[in-house]
């Protein structure tokens, strides 16, 4: 019995002893932080997305806003080692599904589509996502499960330039609106500008037009006949555009014909749109707008969260700014990059940039 019950005791002694080696045996993770094992583990899946091949599909590629998107999406995906080639279809809908289904067929390894209709793309993004090509779109009308969409908040834009439009005239007057439809923005900006009508009812617009083509050039041309028609001050108290490329047309008509008692309020703001808006002889006045640089970046990091496996949401709105001229310095010349020392909230957006993305682009 006694036997016993020290054999007992010492297999009990034994069992401990063992286990207090197992716990003194140095686990080789053990030493290492958890932020620094996850930075580890976030830069060794993110060199796997080194190489990518990234095809941007657009609609059209007109004007300073689109070339400075086109800026930010080349800039974000070559900080993450892939390359891109643009696909531009100059408003051709036909053209761009095609640019579409030849960058699926190219086997592209993530599509980011630019503008464009439901009807002229959905088949084609269907098609990319059934072959596990990530798509993320921007101001484009799709609801194809799997893809994200980015937009701008084109009613807040149009509020904001409109609210200042009817505080300048004193809640009266006759303005023309330069709008197009047809486009997903412009028909989100042009729901505002319907509230805007029945709120300040003695505001009358008295002329619209707009086309997509040769935007800037068919602008100026129409708002020349519209200003012979309608030849004496106080005929136009100002006019609303919905677009920067018809802010621009509008502006020089009416500078050139010596009517800069016409104010006009944009959307969307460019290097090229800033000097005008600071120029003091410009009828110009004030533009909402998102910083296109940072559109472009924000939707390329969400098409790397995609290649890298993660959650992202089905919609991204990106916050826009009110840009107005008596914002702006008046004794040197600036440009969109230098707009943040000058206005809240302008650029830098930290939008879909995720910790192994930023640790991507140190490696």
């Amino acid at each position: 019995m006694k036997r016993t019950k020290l054999l007992n005791v010492f297999i009990s002694l034994a069992l401990v002893g063992s286990v207090l080696a197992a716990c003194g045996q140095k686990d080789s993770s053990a030493g290492a932080s958890p932020a620094a094992t996850t930075a580890t583990t976030a830069t060794a899946s993110a060199s796997n997305l080194a190489g990518k091949k990234i095809a941007l599909i657009m609609q059209f590629n007109t004007g300073t806003f689109s070339s400075q998107y086109v800026e930010g999406v080349k800039e974000q995906v070559e900080k993450l080692g892939g390359k891109v080639t643009v696909f531009a279809a100059d408003t051709d809908l036909a053209k761009m599904a095609s640019n579409l289904d030849a960058a699926i067929n190219q086997k592209f390894d993530g599509i980011l589509v630019d503008h464009g209709t439901a009807e002229a793309l959905e088949a084609g993004v269907k098609k990319a996502i059934e072959k596990k090509i990530p798509v993320v779109s921007f101001d484009s009308i799709l609801t194809v499960p799997g893809v994200t969409s980015l937009e701008q908040g084109d009613q807040k834009m149009a509020d904001a330039t409109l609210e200042q439009l009817a505080k300048d005239a004193g809640g009266k007057g006759n303005i023309v609106k330069v709008w197009v439809a047809g486009f997903a923005p412009m028909e989100r900006r042009q729901l505002a500008y319907q509230a805007f009508q029945k709120k300040y009812p003695d505001i009358k617009e008295i002329a619209a037009f707009g086309t997509a083509k040769d935007p800037a050039l068919d602008t100026q041309t129409q708002m020349e006949a519209i200003l012979k028609k309608y030849p004496n001050k106080g005929d136009i108290t100002a006019v609303w555009t919905a677009w920067d490329e018809f802010a621009k047309g509008a502006s020089r008509a009416i500078q050139q014909a010596g009517r800069t008692e016409i104010k006009v309020y944009g959307i969307d703001l460019s290097d090229e749109d800033l000097q005008l808006l600071q120029d003091p002889k410009s009828p110009w006045v004030a533009s909402s707008a998102v910083d296109p640089k940072d559109i472009g970046r924000v939707q390329v990091r969400y098409l790397y969260q995609k290649l890298h496996g993660d959650q992202t949401p089905e919609k991204v709105v990106l916050d826009p700014v009110y840009v107005s001229r008596d914002q702006l310095p008046k004794d040197k010349q600036i440009n969109t990059t230098q707009l943040s020392e000058y206005v809240k909230g302008w650029g830098g957006s930290e939008q879909g940039y995720t910790d192994w993305m930023k640790a991507a682009e140190k490696k």
